[in-house]
């Protein structure tokens, strides 16, 4: 199964000279840009978290890490996001339904490592409530649900730990009432200040239960970029060939880093607890170069070297969204089980019988002068073994190819051809 973009493509280079956005949202990351041509008058807010909390945050980064380049190297879209955030916290309460190998596999694709259950649950509960109230500059929110069908048997330790640590709302529906699927479509574009929408297709007959968390971000750049120096220019595409676009500018001391394989600035939100960290490679490196050693090693030693400097930004304005299955990515991760007959949700309901069949992900970001606004949002479908279940199977028409169309009656073949050079216009 594949699901497309829904909002209208931006005409940037494809899977080159794009623009990395990763939101910092702990420390590990680039130090933040509190410098700048004007002092501060305070130091930014600072996230405080216990130690095991802080090895959530290490967790998040090394599977967001992982995440993005299954989806990069999966997806051929000129445009891609995601939220790792979102993702890690949906999983995070389907996490709590999981036993077995299931568990393990849960473990490890989430890099919780020795955490107990009850840590990694204190942990998102932990990380949630300082990120929400962080910056009071900057409008950010995290919500999470579970929607469970009409009559279907959930153990009540599932539900109470994922309203207790998640936050989560609980709410038993009936699946086979239409308006059901405009209700859920609906929690989500509301959490989501209305960026995302219709984002669950279908409500399949065997689902039992909908694990959905949405994220919603909106802030003003600490140092804006002055609208009356956006202009047009050219900006390069993979193929050589070139579009015009609107460039924003500002200037003042940034911390930057520049080296063989790519130069990055970082751009403060509000009081400098969140940023932008925008990644270009050097030379004759692209994205696809950066996006292959994108991991927590690499990521940490990129940025030993970075200093403020006084720069002058020039950087496009862009707006798209963003919507993938991650079904393939999640399987390649480890997590397959979770999507087979093997998979284990005892702890859910304790006859089991159940199995993850699709985790969809949609994002959204508005780049402009005044600053940024995203949302991301991801849902956990989880449907009874009576349907067909398992990692998707690959098929990717990568090269030219033939194609045919019959009448299936009679076995005639009405047309047939070769596509060299696939052309949409």
């Amino acid at each position: 199964m594949h699901l497309t973009i829904e909002t209208k493509k931006l005409n940037t280079m494809k899977k080159y000279l794009i623009f990395i956005v990763i939101f910092m949202i702990s420390a590990g990351m680039l130090s933040s840009c509190e410098k700048s041509n004007e002092p501060l008058e305070k130091e930014p807010p600072e996230i405080k978290l216990r130690k095991k909390s802080a090895e959530i945050i290490e967790a998040d980064k090394a599977f967001g890490f992982e995440l993005f380049r299954e989806v990069y190297n999966l997806s051929e879209e000129d445009n891609l996001m995601i939220s790792p955030l979102s993702v890690s916290y949906a999983l995070g309460m389907t996490y709590n339904g999981a036993a077995g190998t299931t568990l393990e596999a849960f473990r490890d694709v989430l890099h919780f490592e020795d955490l107990t259950n009850q840590e990694v649950n204190e942990s998102y509960k932990d990380l949630m409530g300082q990120l929400v109230t962080l910056d009071n500059q900057v409008e950010f929110s995290i919500a999470n649900s579970i929607w469970y069908r009409l009559g279907f048997e959930v153990l009540s330790e599932f539900i109470t730990t994922n309203q207790e640590y998640f936050d989560a709302a609980v709410e038993e529906i009936d699946f086979f009432d239409p308006q059901t699927l405009k209700t859920i479509n609906q929690w989500i574009e509301d959490k989501t200040n209305g960026k995302i929408k219709d984002m669950l297709d279908y409500i399949p007959v065997n689902a039992v239960m909908y694990l959905i968390n949405a994220i919603y971000f909106n802030a003003q750049w600490k140092y804006e970029f002055d609208k009356d120096k956006t202009h047009e220019d050219n900006f390069i595409l993979a193929d050589g060939s070139s579009i015009l676009t609107d460039y924003m500018v500002v200037n003042g001391d940034f911390n930057y880093t520049s080296n063989e394989d790519f130069r990055a600035v970082e751009l403060p939100y509000g009081d400098s607890a969140f940023s932008m960290v925008v990644m270009l490679a050097s030379g004759e490196k692209t994205v696809s170069d950066l996006v292959t050693n994108l991991d927590v090693e690499h990521w940490d030693s990129w940025f030993e070297n970075s200093g403020m400097t006084n720069v002058q930004v020039e950087l496009p304005k862009f707006k798209y969204g963003f919507k993938s299955l991650l079904n393939g990515p999640l399987c390649n991760l480890g997590l397959g089980v979770a999507f087979s007959g093997a998979a284990d949700f005892t702890r859910i309901r304790s006859a089991g019988d159940l199995f993850i069949s699709r985790v969809i992900h949609q994002t959204f970001i508005d780049v402009q002068e005044e600053g940024t606004e995203a949302a991301a949002a991801t849902i956990v479908e989880i449907r009874e073994l009576s349907g067909i279940g398992g990692c998707p199977v690959i098929f990717k028409v990568g090269k030219p190819f033939l194609y045919l169309i019959k009448e299936n009656s009679t076995g005639a073949i009405v047309f047939i051809g070769k596509v060299g050079k696939p052309d949409y216009s």
